[in-house]
């Protein structure tokens, strides 16, 4: 080949560019980031519509249905999720991944844009937001004290804390969860109002007129300009007082009368509790692209100076979440198993061969392959994650097979006599398109599994590239390094009586073993030869048995993860104040660290992230070491389902994430149709039949809690004789009941404060007194609200869900012990089971959905894979039906598959299907060579059945070795002894088992099969007989 025939020939040249790829790949790794996952854009956009005050109902009909019907034409559109809240609407817009995600915002943006004059006027203007999963929390960060109040500490946490850790490098934001900053709180008294006839608009307006500065020009004169300002900041809370809202009979009515004017805490609006005590948090946010574990670090530094400085001594400032750790503790797991897995493959290579200069020799492959590959992540823009390092860990064992195979074949060379140039050039030429060949099925089983449609693609996108990169180096260095290495380096070992030490005579018995083993394989080829149908029988029975393990293998989309923490969403009924949700965190967080004992601590938050409403609160049970723990998230998850059941009058939803995300609920079925009563009913039915199925549990939907409301209904006729509009009412309560900021106020210690306007406490929180709030009239005067409305107490849903512009209810649950596979089926029975009226129809989401989905992309990554390794194998070896008998292997790889799984407690998921694809490529590598070998003595005068058992024996030692090394390669993985979150062991379990069987039954059943399909190709060859040579010279 003529690569092998110039590093042969030039040495230096050959050694200079295998350093170059190291040094260029060391300095590409050094400037990779570290992630837990690849970066991957999801073409998300949300429009959030706040709308103070409003039912769901009126948020569904105002807010959500106009932007629905909006965006609605844009091409590219998947689906269109949306949920109408009590004050809010969340309208999502997921694209087609092919659609890059910033133009699909600005898409979003201008159609709203269209519509937004058609919006209710005190509805606040649609924000676009951008789906960025890099917006979760990298680090959140706990701020307490025992010796500073509330506000103060809320203002070093803003003003300093936090500034601090938003400016170092790569934080893009530095959120503060459950401050309470101080304001100007005017609260007025409905009572003064109605004695004294003045209006609520009124004291808005007086309030942000008269706390003002105006520029009023400037004065050019003598050369200089001197501006002029009218001051109208008040200096002090007491001037508010002296503000002149109105003159009723000539006299002035200050703010004073009508209202109490003081500088309080603002309202909690979130809430943080560390171990059940109030506390402060920061979420800190990364900015994109940014290096996950580099800013974690800095994070840590910089608290750990903030720790150390005296100017925080009475502030108690710790990590409660540190989302970088599983990222940094998952980089050095697999950077071991990488280097295990190495050193593993590396002994085998020294077991078979004897020969330290030969294990160098192979081994060198290794490093120079993965390093080498670095260079190709840097410049295709990936990330050392997840994905990118689990393909290298994988990879191990097969990054050395090419230069298994040629150093062996070599060595085999070099037994003959040959000299060390000779051996290296004969020897790598002779192997050579076999070995090429089988790094060219790798690749095309890779590249299919890199191209996969859906998220799941994106995922699997930078696994297939480094994959394929990695090997694509490895034969380059096994066709160049290789043979240069062997052609000048003198190897002793080849001298049958040379002097070996200890482990070499130790090994050398090995050795003899294994030619003993070879025989003994000859010997079982040729019975196999003999009895070809018994061969081909035991073959099939022993594929329909690994079909039938495969029954007892769980399902499930992806494995649970180990992640040191586990989630309790807490829900309490609507309308549960923020303090009452408090009382009920610290009573969970008793109760939990008193019954569970691997509860280190735990960290709850309310309107924070992914949770709103005051009823509801998401708390994270922070877990001990893994090391110092026997159960596992997953399990703990059941015992603290059990021990919250003697909470009463709040819900409880317990999970752990997989890893890939936050935590969830894996079973999610959803219901359609347009009345909320018959949903309603449907969502109940449903709710029980899942109640009913074993291993089920936190069994919810979406139209569990209703929402109270009191029902202000206008009598029109009333109003419009007293002057009162429905405007004018709406204007009115909005700011007395929900409070409204109307300026700001610096003080004198240069703290700027909003001054916000509304009722007292004692009046919001008595609904008795509603009817006498007091309402302006048009033609002067105040008159009641009773005066003019009937307040009517009522319920109504407490969210409304659509998906697609119609209305949708989602029934979800948790699993409790099992797998998803195994409630499959009773969740279908449970859905035909509903009786659905016309117009109503159920569809699925969550796992269930996703496993549907990777089902599919995998099933279609795997017969494009078949597809392409029949194509290299047919231009390979000239043959339609070579490749047939070779790719009979792949099937085989069944059984072991199977087994493997059930062997190790493993289930059939998303990481062990690409296991299985894997081995598509992997196990055709043994009958490649076996068959090429053979083909190689047919062409020499031998008849099948002798060039088949001498294939055998020649090509046993090569297969056995690149079998084992792959197997040892991947046997850290498999094990996981380094901790790491463990979700990528099912797909070494699938790869090993299958490696195992398949190779078992390779070395018998790929010959047999050849010899029908030698057979089938002469009875097909008479059916096309060759034309006669016309140019053949005449016989003498």
């Amino acid at each position: 080949m003529i690569l092998t025939r110039i590093s042969v020939a030039q040495p230096v040249f050959a050694t200079m560019v295998m350093i170059a790829m190291v040094v260029i790949g060391a300095f590409s790794y050094m400037r990779l980031p570290i992630e837990q996952l690849p970066d991957v854009d999801f073409p998300v956009v949300a429009v959030v519509t706040s709308y103070p005050g409003a039912t769901p109902e009126a948020v569904e009909n105002d807010i959500v249905k106009p932007i629905e019907d909006s965006v609605a034409t844009l091409a590219g559109i998947d689906s269109i999720e949306s949920v109408a809240r009590t004050g809010s609407s969340l309208v999502l817009i997921i694209f087609d991944l092919e659609v890059k995600s910033s133009d699909a915002a600005q898409e979003v943006r201008d159609k709203v844009a269209q519509i937004q004059g058609l919006l209710p006027d005190n509805a606040g203007d649609p924000q676009i937001l951008r789906f960025d999963p890099g917006e979760l929390p990298v680090m959140s960060v706990g701020i307490s004290s025992d010796e500073i109040g509330v506000g103060e500490l809320t203002r070093l946490t803003e003003d300093v804390i936090a500034k601090r850790l938003a400016n170092i490098r790569g934080v893009g934001r530095a959120s503060v969860v459950g401050g309470r900053s101080a304001e100007v709180q005017i609260d007025i008294d409905p009572d003064r109002l109605t004695a004294l006839s003045v209006g609520v608009a009124e004291a808005l307006g007086a309030v942000a007129a008269e706390n003002q500065d105006l520029p009023a020009g400037a004065i050019t004169g003598d050369g200089a300009t001197t501006s002029v300002q009218v001051e109208g900041r008040l200096a002090t809370i007491r001037d508010f007082g002296d503000i002149i809202v109105t003159r009723r009979a000539g006299q002035p009515i200050r703010l004073g009368d009508i209202a109490d004017i003081e500088e309080r805490l603002a309202e909690s609006t979130s809430l943080a509790m560390l171990n059940g005590d109030h506390a402060l948090a920061i979420d800190v946010v990364k900015t994109q692209g940014a290096n996950t574990v580099a800013v974690a670090e800095a994070v840590l530094e910089e608290v750990a100076a903030m720790q150390a400085d005296d100017a925080f001594a009475d502030i108690k400032i710790e990590i409660l979440r540190d989302n970088a750790k599983p990222v940094t503790d998952s980089f050095h797991s697999v950077q071991n198993m990488i280097l295990e897995g190495a050193v593993l493959a590396t002994f085998i290579v020294f077991l078979f061969l004897n020969s330290w200069r030969s294990t160098v020799i192979t081994g060198l492959t290794l490093p120079i392959s993965i390093i080498g590959t670095m260079t190709a992540i840097y410049f295709l823009g990936f990330t050392l994650n997840m994905m990118s390092l689990m393909a290298l860990s994988l990879a191990i064992g097969i990054l050395i097979d090419d230069a298994i195979v040629v150093r062996e074949n070599i060595m085999r060379h070099l037994h003959m006599g040959k000299s060390h140039m000779r051996a290296a050039l004969e020897g790598t030429n002779e192997i050579g398109l076999a070995v090429l060949a089988t790094t060219l099925s790798i690749v095309a089983v890779f590249l299919p599994v890199a191209f996969m449609e859906g998220i799941l693609g994106r995922f699997f996108l930078q696994f297939g590239v480094t994959v394929s990169v990695a090997v694509l180096i490895s034969l380059f260095v096994s066709f160049t390094l290789d043979p240069m290495l062997s052609s000048v380096w003198y190897d002793p070992s080849i001298d049958p009586k040379a002097k070996r030490g200890p482990v070499g005579r130790a090994v050398a018995r090995f050795d003899d073993f294994f030619v003993w083993l070879g025989e003994r394989y000859g010997g079982l080829l040729r019975r196999a030869l003999k009895f070809r149908k018994t061969t081909i029988l035991v073959a099939f029975l022993a594929f329909a048995g690994g079909i039938g393990i495969f029954t007892k293998v769980g399902a499930e989309f992806v494995p649970a993860a180990d992640t040191g923490e586990f989630q309790v969403d807490l829900s309490l009924p609507v309308g549960t104040s923020l303090s009452r949700t408090a009382e009920k965190i610290a009573q969970v967080d008793a109760l939990l660290r008193r019954e569970i004992p691997e509860i280190e601590g735990t960290y709850a938050t309310v309107n924070s992230g992914t949770t709103s409403g005051d009823n509801n609160a998401t708390i994270i049970a922070i877990l001990v070491p893994e090391s110092e723990r026997d159960r596992s998230p997953g399990v703990l998850t059941g015992v603290a389902r059990e021990v919250l059941q003697s909470v009463g009058g709040a819900d409880f939803i317990v999970g752990a994430s997989n890893g890939m995300g936050p935590a969830g609920q894996p079973v999610e079925l959803r219901i359609y149709g347009s009345d909320l009563g018959v949903l309603e009913r449907l969502a109940a039915d449903l709710k029980a039949r899942l109640e009913a199925i074993p291993g089920l549990a936190d069994v919810s939907t979406t139209l569990d809690d209703p929402q109270p409301t009191l029902g202000i209904r206008i009598d029109r006729e009333a109003a419009s004789d007293l002057g009162v509009s429905l405007q004018l009412v709406g204007d009115t309560l909005k700011p007395m009941l929900g409070g409204q900021t109307v300026s700001e106020w610096t003080s004198p210690q240069g703290e700027t404060l909003d001054v916000v306007l509304r009722l007292p406490e004692s009046a919001r929180s008595d609904a008795s007194v509603l009817g006498a709030l007091p309402l302006a009239q048009s033609r002067g005067g105040v008159i009641r609200l009773d005066q003019v409305a009937e307040i009517v107490p009522s319920q109504g849903p407490g969210e409304i869900n659509r998906q697609d512009r119609d209305r949708a209810v989602r029934v979800t649950a948790s699993l409790d012990g099992v797998a998803l596979g195994d409630v499959n089926a009773a969740l279908e029975e449970a859905k035909a089971s509903l009786d659905l009226p016309l117009g109503y129809r159920l569809g699925t989401g969550g796992e269930t959905e996703q496993l549907a989905d990777s089902m599919m992309a995998a099933a279609a990554a795997l017969a494009l894979a078949v597809i392409f390794i029949y194509l290299v194998l047919a231009s390979q070896f000239g043959s339609f039906l070579q490749p047939f008998a070779i790719m009979s292997s792949l099937p085989l790889a069944l059984i072991g598959v199977a087994l493997g799984l059930l062997a190790f407690g493993s289930t059939l998921n998303i990481f062990s299907i690409i296991g299985f694809i894997m081995l598509m490529g992997l196990v055709t590598k043994n009958a490649i060579l076996l068959v090429d070998n053979a083909n190689q003595h047919v062409r020499e005068g031998e008849n099948l059945y002798d060039a088949l058992v001498l294939a055998g024996r020649t090509r046993f030692r090569p297969i056995v070795m690149t079998t084992l090394a792959m197997i040892f390669g991947m046997l850290p993985l498999a094990l996981n002894l380094h901790g790491g979150t463990g979700q990528n062991t099912s797909m070494a379990h699938a790869v090993i088992g299958g490696l195992i069987s398949s190779s078992l039954l390779t070395l018998v059943v790929v010959p047999v099969l050849l010899t029908y399909t030698d057979g089938l190709g002469r009875r097909v060859a008479r059916l096309f007989p060759a034309p006669p040579d016309h140019d053949a010279s005449p016989a003498e």
